[in-house]
């Protein structure tokens, strides 16, 4: 009986490499709006004045771009989750987001942001 203990993890893999030849690689859903704080940010302060920036190094040293506003050294959550919905691209900050860009997907998110009126008036605006 021992002997035969492997067969069952070998279909399973070969069931799974066989499925993954149908994967669609559209996106998931049609847009994706992200409301938070700096740890979905990705560049909305950058042009505000607010002490809240993450537009230097060595935030952004992982990133391609380099520093864009993320406060981490590469990709953050909401880039990630992006990229599981099928995205292509990373969703822009509303503060460079032009026109129907806005309608495509649009990150909102603003260090220091919070749910009080009051959240972040300490370091000027959010």
């Amino acid at each position: 009986m021992k002997p035969l203990l492997w067969v069952l993890p070998a279909l399973l893999l070969v069931s799974n490499l066989h499925y993954s030849c149908f994967v669609d690689g559209a996106p998931q859903v049609p847009c994706y709006i992200i409301f938070g704080d700096s740890l979905s940010d990705s560049g909305n302060n950058n042009g505000i004045l607010t002490l809240v920036k993450a537009n230097y190094k060595p935030y952004g040293i992982d990133f391609p771009r380099g520093p864009t506003g993320r406060f981490s050294n590469g990709r953050n959550l909401v880039d990630v989750i992006g990229q599981s919905f099928g995205f292509s691209h990373y969703i822009p900050p509303f503060a460079t987001a032009i026109g129907s860009k806005i309608l495509n997907s649009v990150n909102y998110a603003s260090g220091a942001a919070g749910i009080r009126e009051e959240s972040g008036r300490n370091q000027a605006t959010v």
